[in-house]
């Protein structure tokens, strides 16, 4: 590793072990981060692939019970039930801190669902279409909004791999051969200068 290109004096060799001081705490934070953040995202990659498996779980519910109303009633007249039927979904954000970031999640507040069954023409059918389709929805939300914190989590995790393997392979190495190297200037100066006054005291001596 190439030390820095910097005068071999005494105040140099101080603040390089200063910086080397604050590379190797820095280092030591940064690989604490980094272990929490991949902790944290392991955790939510394991909530992702829960509720994937609710929705697809959901899906194969919805889609066949729209089918069914499809079937029984006809296109056009669920085509007017759908017109007929209106709700107002709510959807509020949420901080959260995950492995000491902030985020941001969406919720979805599901309005009180109304039984439609022999009003405007409507079937029971309607009514578990769209139960069916309300706990789709939710769950959509909900795993939109984590996925998001899950691929924060993931960048953040990269960009604090990067500064830690620049702190391991770069900046910690190049300060540690520019200390060592100052140090051995300094005290071949060192022995330079008491050979010196040696030699000046046995001519004086002589």
């Amino acid at each position: 590793m190439a030390k820095l290109n910097i005068a071999p004096t005494k105040s140099n060799l101080l603040a390089v072990k200063e910086q080397l001081a604050v590379s190797t705490e820095g280092y030591d934070l940064l690989e604490q981060k980094r272990e929490i953040l991949v902790m944290e995202l392991m955790r939510m990659v394991d909530r992702v692939k829960l509720l994937e498996a609710d929705v697809d779980k959901c899906i194969e519910k919805a889609y066949p019970a729209l089918k069914n109303m499809l079937m029984t009633v006809g296109g056009d007249r669920v085509e007017r039930i759908a017109h007929s039927v209106e709700y107002s979904f709510n959807i509020t954000k949420k901080p959260v801190v995950i492995g000491g970031m902030g985020f941001t999640t969406i919720d979805v507040e599901l309005p009180k669902r109304e039984l439609f069954s022999s009003f405007l023409g409507t079937f029971p059918d309607s009514d578990e279409v769209m139960a069916r389709f309300f706990e789709l929805l939710t769950l959509l939300t909900q795993l939109a909004s984590i996925r998001t914190i899950v691929w924060r989590l993931a960048m953040e995790v990269k960009k604090t791999q990067r500064r830690v393997n620049a702190l391991d392979k770069m900046v910690i190495p190049q300060s540690q051969e520019t200390v060592k190297y100052i140090e051995s200037v300094l005290e071949e100066r060192e022995r330079d200068n008491v050979f010196v006054l040696k030699s000046l005291k046995n001519r004086q001596g002589g």
